[in-house]
């Protein structure tokens, strides 16, 4: 064994302090394989990785000779029997972290590296006696840890590194943190405690107190000898009468440096890397990323790739007579026990109805190779059917396993349907996401197109089965044989589906955005539309009067200028009435030669001071809202549970924006004195209140970021106000000199950007001239030439490669970029232009709700509830007592995602937070 010298320089890693720090900086990551959850290991791991290639590297003059990795053992230390209540105020860990701790241990050993723990002692008291041990050999140390009570041990001959502020810690960042110099630490920590470990302190002294104090008397012993002599009454009150908590203090903080270590310092030589070992170990827990520049750093693997690509089942012609019935309840260990072995499978639901909240449970089908297919029929009228209990307990060990994926197309659809049969289902896939991923912009998502596009096969029509209209029937009184190929086709090529869209994935570089966007919002998702949220049906009834009278009143108006009754919903009267007899405009027709009475060419028309088309736009406003809002509402409002469960898609806009249906609840107007009403109906439940966090200029920020313009990001650092910013550039004035008519058009300008507004729309908004308009634009580029640099390049780019990347590398295919036609190819530029910065947007809140939701598990809050998410607005139902705490919490997390490992924003996040009884007066 070598024996140390006074020239060796030993690393000592805080591992447990590394563990807690890698699972609440990244966002949270599965083994694709099983769905275990590993962000911390891979998080961990990555950090490991980069400390040792800095530590070796050339530029490194104090490189390390040895180095080991340090961990707690257990809650539960000495220190517990000192006091017993030391460390009782913190909670377990979270549910997604306790598997990982094993794994973590795992890839310290992966790396060559010795991980050294102890039973009844912390990591700070190992190395503090590892510590002592290096100091009298006469050898160095570097302790690598962001944790301040380590600072107690700083010292000639001792360096610590933070990690997380990348910066060794010097003695004047000890004097900033305590006040003293690092051999007062311990004394200064007595008296001020640490509410984090529970440490009780003296009450009422804080460490600028304790600093002074420490300070002038020397140490703690000192000080409580001459306490009587301290001038401030309340202080020295307080320290004679809480001395023996001082001293109880002292011995908690005080870390141990005779600890009756096993492991010897010479066991902690740094070693060459065993690639074999590192490899394979990052293979099973399937970190390409970290593995490639692993392969990078120490060369090449032995094993040849061609091994580690598994062969893809070459796809074999569909049949639907090849499926399986199930009816007898043991013929399904068969599949059990296959879809156990194989580690996946797919999986489809049959009911009565597409309202998951209200539908019964009719079959169920399972696929666990291709070509390989089953029906359980449950509750069909006629045939034989096994009963829905047997079938549910006996298929719950594998839908419920962490480790078995469970494919589906759609999935959450068939997760709410589990969920209501007493089923937690886990480990997720959905084709219908990756493809999303892969395609969004391109095609639709439904396993029809997607079967067709991929597979080349059209699937049974769920029409042709059930018919349409009036001689529709329930899916439950489909025949069970028809059923059977129906429905394991279904389940068939939904897992032949996956096999290739996960192909195509990682071709394409995408998985990231699949597990990292898509994956997790699915359980999210479904627990928001399982709450639902509460909606006052009185007070719906009393609006659609109101709207009622509305309508009539707009109608008598209109009726008054057309001299004659007409039905406005009618494009061919009311266009007679607009062209033919009042000659309001020159005649304008559709492509299939009716008259033109869209919202654009009425808005037109009201622009040019037409009174006619304005009215006929309020009209129809106040009637979309009669028929789409309170009175639909009420139709909506489940019977059971008296709540509204809005259905959220995942997959239905080019962006990742998210978008609502039966009803959607993202198109109810806010400006508008009617749609506030609308969102007065969404109210809390007795007792509680609902939240609404709202990002603000989410999106200007995005294109501040994604332009790099440096005056928005001046602005927006500085907190001003970014419409009189622009204002003031635009007037070419004095910010103090901008009003509200110049702030009203600037900020027209702002929004319209993003949406790519032409010089004819924004006139048309802020009521100038094109001329003007186009004025306005010119100035805007001028003093942001950054915007129209972004632009160019965006455009450039789409038309090259046929899609845009938002900052997070979602892509957005646009198809028309480059079409002939002037306004088609337009109203495409406009969208690629647009497609980042919302995309980029909708990102952000996905981050923001997968961060909340984390919170909420591991503060095991089941009466916060997350209930919509409406753009870059999200609300939330929480107990009254806990409004406080809740606000704090929601604006931290959200705040929280300008920082995320994916990407670091050049300009602040800001959330609005409003409470109340009711969604109307959040606003």
């Amino acid at each position: 064994m070598t024996k140390i010298k006074k020239t060796d320089h030993f690393y000592l890693i805080d591992g447990s302090g590394y563990i807690f720090r890698a699972y609440y900086a990244l966002p949270p990551l599965t083994r694709k394989s099983d769905g275990m959850p590993t962000g911390a290991v891979s998080g961990f791991c990555n950090m490991l990785f980069k400390l040792l290639e800095d530590s070796k590297s050339k530029e490194n003059l104090d490189r390390p000779s040895h180095f080991a990795v340090i961990f707690d053992s257990a809650r539960k230390n000495f220190r517990n029997e000192i006091y017993k209540d030391y460390k009782a105020n913190r909670s377990d860990a979270p549910d997604d972290l306790i598997p990982q701790f094993d794994f973590i241990r795992k890839s310290v050993l992966a790396f060559n590296l010795p991980s050294i723990e102890m039973l009844n002692y912390e990591a700070d008291d190992l190395i503090a006696t590892y510590v002592d041990q290096i100091l009298k050999i006469g050898a160095k140390v570097t302790i690598v840890s962001s944790d301040k009570d380590l600072m107690q041990l700083y010292k000639k001959g001792v360096r610590i590194y933070d990690p997380m502020k990348n910066k060794f810690i010097k003695e004047e960042d000890v004097q900033d943190k305590f006040g003293v110099t690092s051999d007062k630490v311990i004394d200064v920590q007595s008296l001020a405690g640490d509410s984090s470990d529970n440490v009780p302190g003296v009450p009422g002294i804080g460490v600028k107190t304790a600093a002074e104090l420490i300070n002038k008397y020397g140490n703690l012993e000192n000080l409580l000898q001459k306490a009587t002599e301290i001038k401030q009454n309340k202080r020295r009150e307080t320290i004679i009468e809480n001395k023996e908590k001082a001293l109880i203090s002292k011995k908690l903080v005080t870390l141990k440096k005779d600890v009756p270590v096993k492991e010897r310092l010479e066991n902690f030589i740094l070693k060459e890397v065993d690639k074999d070992k590192l490899f394979n170990f990052l293979r099973e827990m399937e970190f390409n990323r970290l593995l490639s520049s692993a392969i990078s750093t120490y060369g090449e693997p032995k094993f040849k790739k061609d091994e580690t690509t598994s062969s893809f089942e070459k796809s074999v012609k569909i049949n639907t007579k090849n499926y399986k019935l199930i009816d007898q309840i043991d013929e399904l260990d068969e599949w059990i026990h296959e879809a156990e072995e194989n580690g996946e499978f797919a999986i489809d639901t049959e009911t009565t109805s597409l309202d998951p909240h209200q539908a019964e449970l009719v079959g169920i089908s399972i696929s666990t190779k291709i070509g390989k297919a089953c029906y359980i029929p449950i509750s069909h009228t006629s045939g034989k059917c096994i009963d829905k209990k047997k079938v549910i307990n006996k298929l719950r060990p594998i839908l419920e396993d962490q480790s078995i994926k469970k494919i589906g197309q759609n999935i959450k659809f068939d997760y709410i349907i589990f969920y209501h049969n007493g089923v937690n289902l886990n480990s997720l896939e959905d084709t219908m996401l990756i493809s999303y991923v892969l395609d969004a912009g391109k095609n639709r998502h439904n396993m029809d197109t997607l079967s067709e596009i991929h597979l080349g096969h059209k699937p049974i029509s769920y029409k042709d089965l059930v018919g349409t209209g009036k001689k529709q029937i329930n899916f439950k009184d489909v025949d069970i044989k028809k059923a059977l190929e129906y429905a394991a086709e279904d389940a068939d090529i939904t897992f032949r589906l996956y096999k290739i869209l996960k192909t195509n994935l990682n071709k394409e570089k995408l998985l990231n955005i699949y597990e990292i966007f898509e994956k997790p919002m699915i359980k999210i998702l479904a627990s928001m539309e399982i709450a639902g949220i509460k909606v006052d049906d009185k007070f719906l009834k009393i609006l659609s009067k109101r709207f009622e009278k509305k309508i009539k009143d707009l109608e008598q108006k209109i009726f008054k200028i057309s001299k004659k009754e007409f039905n406005i919903a009618s494009t061919k009267q009311l266009g007679e009435i607009l062209y033919n007899e009042l000659k309001i405009s020159t005649l304008k027709k559709t492509k299939k030669g009716s008259f033109a009475t869209s919202a654009s060419v009425l808005e037109d028309l009201a622009f040019k001071g037409n009174e006619l088309p304005k009215l006929v736009l309020d009209w129809r406003q106040i009637s979309k809202l009669k028929n789409t809002y309170s009175d639909s509402l009420q139709e909506h409002i489940n019977p059971k549970t008296k709540r509204v469960h809005t259905s959220f898609l995942l997959a239905a806009t080019t962006t990742g924006r998210l978008a609502s249906s039966d009803p959607n609840l993202q198109n109810i107007p806010i400006k508008t004195e009617d749609g506030k009403e609308i969102r007065k109906s969404f109210i809390a439940e007795k007792g509680k209140k609902l939240i609404s966090a709202d990002y603000n200029q989410i999106e200007m920020r995005i294109l501040a970021d994604l332009a790099d313009v440096k005056e928005l990001k001046k602005a927006f650092k500085n907190n001003q106000d970014i419409h009189s910013l622009t204002a003031s550039q635009i007037f070419n004035c004095d910010i103090k000199k901008v009003n509200a008519d110049m702030r009203r058009k600037a900020k027209a300008i702002n929004f319209g950007i993003i949406y790519g507004i032409s010089q004819y729309g924004l006139a048309k908004q802020i009521m100038v001239s094109n001329q003007e308009a186009q004025e306005f634009l010119n100035s805007y580029f001028l003093r942001f030439p950054e915007i129209k640099d972004y632009m160019s390049k965006t455009i450039k780019f789409c038309r090259k490669s046929g899609y845009v990347n938002n900052i997070f590398g979602r892509r957005s295919h646009i198809s028309g970029i480059n079409d002939k036609n002037f306004n088609v190819r337009n109203f495409q530029e406009r969208a690629a232009i647009n497609a980042p910065i919302q995309g980029s947007a909708s990102e952000i809140m996905r981050l923001a709700m997968i961060r909340l939701n984390k919170k909420f598990e591991q503060t095991k809050n089941n009466q916060c509830k997350m209930l919509l998410q409406i753009h870059d607005e999200l609300i939330f139902e929480i107990p009254i007592n806990e409004e406080k705490n809740l606000v704090k919490l929601i604006i931290n997390e959200m705040a929280s995602v300008k920082d995320s490992d994916l990407h670091t924003f050049s300009t602040p996040l800001t959330v609005d937070v409003n409470t109340g009884e009711n969604w109307g007066i959040l606003h």
